[in-house]
């Protein structure tokens, strides 16, 4: 791999990581303003990480991946992995917040969608913006 090669996966990691940010500031207030206001702990997640997605699709598809235009074959691959991924996330928070309770759910958040980020990265890498 040539410098060209790590400036290029740098530039990439660094943006996937701010439009992450920003993506788990929406999803996790969502996440727990819904379940504070008594929506359960499935359906808060999935608002609130619905309510990233959109913007994270367009944000890492035009500036992470650089691709000016996305298209539907981009959007249906984006779509089956935020679905994967949202599954996982959802089993994660929903048995932290059976076992251990709905606060404990809130500070798992971030945890879990950091792990799942990583997993995201390479499948939007290798795969979605491809």
């Amino acid at each position: 791999m040539g410098i060209e090669d790590w400036q290029r996966h740098l530039r990439q990691t660094s943006l996937f990581v701010i439009v992450g940010l920003i993506q788990l500031a929406i999803d996790t207030s969502v996440f727990i303003a819904t379940t504070a206001l008594g929506v359960p702990v499935v359906a808060g997640n999935l608002l609130g990480r619905g309510s990233g997605a959109g913007l994270g699709f367009w944000l890492n598809g035009r500036y992470t991946f650089g691709k000016p235009k996305l298209d539907r074959l981009h959007a249906a691959r984006f779509l089956v992995a935020w679905v994967l991924l949202t599954s996982l996330s959802t089993v994660l928070v929903s048995t932290v917040a059976a076992r251990l309770g709905l606060h404990s759910a809130w500070m798992a958040k971030p945890l879990a969608e950091a792990v799942l980020a990583a997993i995201n990265f390479m499948v939007s890498r290798q795969w979605i913006y491809r």
